[in-house]
């Protein structure tokens, strides 16, 4: 029996080292939940920017950051599988955060991606219809006039700089950013997993 389970150990050490020393079976996981995650958030978007005139920002933005959770998920499934997979059942925090948040970088990007097509292509009048949207918000919030003013021209400057490419992709990006960060922490510290002391002395043995 101990023989067995010593034998178990060095194979599980067998495991790690090979995940080690091969970094495209992390890249693999990263990129194949991460382009999961960013599919589902680009299906969420896809599926209410265009209606956003009769659902309205509110609700737009409710199912949006939805569809963000939904599509994070993908980072604990990600993580789970690295570790079980790959890592032969065992991960530190480090690692296990350090995947995640690749998860979630690559879901960002096609996030982002997806709303540069919708916004530069059939979209050009977003930023001015959320900038009415603003002010009207700030008016039925009781806000002073010059208050739902200083409103206004914050919105005229959002709208001249989202024209930017640069600074359109880097807002759109960091939107979904700190849900998949959240998730990422939780997940690491929900999934990390040491091997169990008996069997690194087993192993050193």
């Amino acid at each position: 029996m101990k023989i067995t389970r010593k034998g178990d150990a060095q194979s599980r050490e067998q495991v790690q080292h090979v995940a080690d020393s091969n970094p495209l079976s992390m890249k693999k996981t990263i990129w194949t939940f991460g382009l999961i995650a960013g599919a589902i958030l680009s299906l969420f978007m896809v599926a209410t920017i265009p209606f956003l005139d009769r659902i309205g920002f509110d609700k737009g933005a409710v199912i949006g950051y939805t569809g963000m959770v939904a599509a994070f998920l993908l980072v604990f499934f990600g993580v789970r599988s690295y570790r079980d997979n790959v890592r032969g059942g065992t991960i530190g925090f480090g690692r296990a955060l350090l995947v995640g948040v690749a998860i979630t970088a690559v879901a960002s990007a096609c996030y982002t991606a997806t709303w540069e097509v919708l916004y530069f292509k059939f979209m050009p009048d977003f930023a001015e219809k959320y900038g009415e949207y603003a002010v009207q918000r700030a008016r039925s919030q009781g806000k002073s006039e010059a208050e739902v003013a200083k409103t206004r021209t914050e919105m005229q400057r959002f709208q001249e700089s989202y024209r930017n490419p640069l600074y359109n992709s880097a807002v759109t990006f960091l939107e979904p950013l700190p849900v998949g960060l959240l998730i990422s922490l939780v997940s690491a510290g929900i999934l990390r997993r040491k091997r169990p002391d008996g069997e690194a002395a087993l192993v050193a043995a």
